[in-house]
């Protein structure tokens, strides 16, 4: 078996997809919004970093952050966001049908996937690739006809800095970015 080796670059931009255990369509409901809200205001009281994107999903999530300078640590962060989430909400969505032994001798709630997807930023172009596609990542599946129309989302930030035109139609099938 092969070891992932994660990038890691201190003060580095990082695109990240975060999902639920088993796909669950539970990130968008209001005490899961709420209280990944709470994780991230008080992780970022001790490890502080910038979003930059961020794109809520009922099953997944994308963000983009900026860590600061000598800072690699967006492990810590995570886990420490996903933690909160889960003791606050864990009860509730608690699904014995999901706890694996492995989960359970790990003391692991049924909320999360395990891991986490990131992806290091390398250039403006990059940073611009990813963020298009977080904002049309609504879009791209069929949970709104415009990007504007998701509540969840960066985009509505960005819009109104006069980044993206409020009719953006966001990122095809192909990958492709269709102008608005």
């Amino acid at each position: 078996m092969s070891r992932y080796r994660r990038a890691r670059v201190p003060g580095g931009t990082y695109f990240f997809t975060v999902v639920t255990e088993r796909r669950q369509p539970i990130l968008t409901r209001t005490d899961v919004r709420q209280a990944l809200r709470e994780a991230i205001v008080l992780v970022r009281e001790t490890l502080p970093f910038r979003i930059d994107g961020w794109v809520l999903l009922p099953d997944h999530l994308h963000a983009l952050w900026t860590l600061p300078e000598g800072d690699a640590d967006f492990s810590t962060r995570w886990r420490l966001i996903k933690r909160h989430v889960t003791r606050t909400c864990g009860p509730v969505y608690t699904r014995p049908d999901h706890l694996t032994e492995r989960r359970a001798a790990k003391h692991c709630g049924t909320l999360w996937q395990h891991r986490f997807w990131e992806h290091l930023i390398r250039d403006e172009r990059d940073f611009r690739q990813h963020l298009d596609y977080l904002h049309g990542n609504p879009l791209k599946h069929g949970l709104v006809e415009r990007v504007a129309d998701w509540p969840w989302s960066s985009f509505h930030r960005w819009a109104r800095q006069g980044v993206y035109p409020t009719d953006w139609a966001g990122v095809g099938n192909d990958g492709l970015v269709a102008e608005g």
